[in-house]
């Protein structure tokens, strides 16, 4: 799997940080069916690795789901394990070596250009520049001066209104944890139903066709039959 072709596609990367595997389950359900087909499911939350595998087995293959905020190496191979398509670390962790090393697609954070640099030479397939809100889209533009080529996914601080703004710098895509999901994570958080407005939005605004996974009806919140 090509991560920097597939994010190019995709444009939005949503990180689902929840309360436990079967909320995070939920607001998987919901994204997919809203047309978003990347998520990534940070290890922050409770049983994310449970959810992982549920999801990745639910879940078409079209459907990437990837493990989050992996710092070590126990955590990139229990994220392999899972199954998850994709690893995304904070920072050129631990994790993130041996992701590269195991040959799984990872999308390594990064902010400086000597980190953006070290991220591609470990064989990241992109990298997060992370936190992209601290400096702002400007900032993106000027990494991508002397790094044309890098392929930079934007993360952190991004919001509907400024995701267009970062696409227009250079990302290849964005990165969006909790101004996509709200506290639909949360117990007693918000519905589903204003999950899935957000994310229609977020989609609008970067003009990204929206192809709903019908076999999303697997996860969580569906009254279908749930596949073997």
């Amino acid at each position: 799997m090509n991560l920097r072709e597939e994010l190019t596609e995709r444009k939005v990367l949503a990180i689902i940080r929840a309360d436990g595997p079967e909320l995070a389950l939920r607001c998987v359900r919901t994204l997919v069916e809203a047309g978003i087909t990347a998520l990534e499911v940070s290890l922050t939350t409770p049983g994310a690795l449970d959810a992982i595998a549920r999801a990745r087995t639910r879940c078409p293959a079209s459907v990437l789901i990837g493990a989050g905020t992996v710092l070590t190496a126990d955590q990139a191979d229990a994220a392999r394990a899972a199954r998850a398509d994709f690893v995304v670390t904070p920072g050129i962790t631990p994790g993130a070596r041996r992701s590269a090393a195991r040959g799984v697609p990872l999308l390594c954070g990064a902010l400086t250009p000597t980190e953006v640099v070290t991220a591609l030479d470990l064989g990241a397939g992109a990298v997060k520049v992370f936190p992209a809100g601290l400096h702002g889209p400007g900032y993106l533009r000027e990494l991508r001066a002397p790094l044309p080529h890098a392929p930079l996914v934007a993360v952190g601080g991004v919001d509907a209104r400024t995701a267009p703004e970062y696409l227009a710098a250079g990302a290849l895509a964005v990165g969006v944890g909790s101004p996509l999901l709200g506290s639909a994570g949360r117990e007693g958080g918000d519905s589903q139903d204003r999950l899935a407005a957000r994310a229609a939005a977020f989609l609008d605004g970067l003009a990204v066709p929206r192809q709903p996974a019908e076999s999303a009806a697997a996860l969580p919140g569906r009254t279908r039959r749930e596949r073997p």
